[in-house]
């Protein structure tokens, strides 16, 4: 006795029709809250990667701390650096990426 194949045994007619029983409108834009927690986003990770660069020269007080513990958390403290950078305003990044976005939404790009 031979076994079937996965892909053989694998009903795919149900899956079809559901695809074609869905609506075909266009999914809705993001709301402007989405948006801009998105925009704050990226500022967030562009700031971590600026901030990355320019820890990358500062070496630990080797009376007071270093080894791998402080490497390997000197990344989230670099992350947490960027939010709190973001939260008290950032640097303008995230208002340009929001009203991009926006007029990308509304056909305007």
């Amino acid at each position: 006795m031979t076994a079937a194949s996965p892909l053989a045994m694998l009903d795919t007619s149900t899956a079809t029709d559901a695809m074609r029983a869905q609506p075909k409108t266009p999914p809705k834009g993001a709301s402007r809250a989405d948006i801009d927690e998105a925009a704050k986003k990226f500022e967030g990770m562009f700031l971590s990667q600026m901030f990355q660069c320019m820890f990358e020269g500062v070496n630990a007080d080797p009376e007071f701390g270093g080894g791998q513990a402080e490497d390997m958390y000197k990344s989230m403290m670099i992350d947490e650096y960027s939010k709190q950078v973001v939260k008290k305003g950032g640097l303008g990044i995230a208002d340009h990426v929001a009203r991009t976005l926006l007029a990308a939404q509304e056909g305007r790009a």
